[in-house]
């Protein structure tokens, strides 16, 4: 089950296949849609869609001592936002019951 990628192009394609509307409108209410969201969270507005999550802003902490793993250098961060998405009720009952691979 993991290490399966759905990528936008994807999201259209599905929706596409369920639904009697045109390819690029459905391209083009994707891509507003995420555009929302993003110009939403750039507002610092929490955005709610009810059973699937919540995305907010949420406020990192920053740090004097920080290093960067890949060349190990010393160097101080800032304060700063990050996105952060918490699952609704719906989503995580979805998901409750996914098949555990063996290998984990």
């Amino acid at each position: 089950m993991a290490g399966n990628k759905i990528t936008k192009y994807d999201l259209v394609e599905a929706i596409y296949q369920n639904t009697s509307y045109e390819k690029k409108l459905v391209q083009d209410v994707v891509e507003n849609l995420l555009l929302e969201l993003k110009e939403g969270m750039k507002k610092g507005d929490t955005i709610e869609l009810r059973g699937f999550g919540t995305f907010e802003p949420r406020l990192r902490r920053g740090r004097e001592k920080a290093r960067n793993p890949k060349t190990g250098e010393h160097l101080s961060v800032a304060p700063h936002y990050v996105a952060a998405f918490r699952s609704g009720q719906d989503l995580r009952k979805a998901l409750w019951n996914l098949p555990i691979p063996a290998d984990r």
